[in-house]
């Protein structure tokens, strides 16, 4: 069903809005093929390797996404239906447990750079604090307070239009303009000259602390 409401002046105007599947499915005619032939229920000998040579993915949660990243292989696999993703320090905020927590449905995408293609991976989520269980994926002798244990329900290869699209691998041409660092200091309220020596040094701590220089 798409939803119509009049607006202000009395003009009638469609809110796009969709409320069942049926009606998307009018337009979007249902998956079939490698869509469908491609899942699988556990990690396979292809998924473990795409994920020993991924350092960097995107877990999502009810209400929250959280980008992960470390060296290659810091996602652990377990046995063929269970994943560890260790927790690396950062802003203490804990959006992602927390929806863990009341909801423990979890979904995740892996990427490795230069390829198109991206490993998806559904289940549910449960946090750990097991320190034999996380003492493997220590970081300079530093055992990580906790670990996300991933367990699989779905898990497949997703196709790399999005990724050819965007040309991700391929271009920085947008960003020679652009300031990450005095979008943060606007938005925390300090001076930007300020907030330069700040930030610089945060991120030069991070690197040496996490074992990258």
């Amino acid at each position: 069903m798409v939803t119509r409401k009049i607006s202000d002046r009395g003009k009638c105007m469609s809110s796009a809005k969709i409320t069942e599947v049926e009606t998307l499915r009018q337009t979007y005619p249902e998956p079939k093929g490698s869509s469908l032939d491609k899942v699988l229920y556990e990690l396979d000998h292809h998924c473990i390797n795409f994920v020993s040579r991924s350092p960097f993915l995107v877990l999502g949660t009810v209400g929250d996404v959280s980008p992960k990243g470390d060296n290659p292989g810091f996602v652990r696999v377990l046995d063929s239906k269970k994943l560890l993703i260790p927790d690396r320090s950062g802003n203490n905020r804990l959006d992602s447990y927390q929806n863990i927590l009341s909801q423990p449905t979890i979904a995740i995408i892996f990427f490795i750079p230069g390829i198109n293609e991206t490993l998806r991976i559904r289940g549910k989520g449960e946090i750990t604090m097991d320190s034999k269980l996380l003492a493997p994926s220590a970081l300079k002798k530093k055992v990580p307070e906790s670990g996300l244990i991933v367990h699989v329900r779905e898990a497949y290869l997703h196709c790399g239009k999005a990724i050819i699209r965007s040309k991700l691998w391929q271009t920085t041409d947008n960003i020679d303009d652009f300031s990450v660092r005095d979008m943060f200091a606007d938005h925390v309220g300090r001076d930007r000259s300020e907030f330069k020596e700040y930030y610089d040094d945060a991120m030069e701590k991070t690197k040496i602390d996490e074992g990258h220089k």
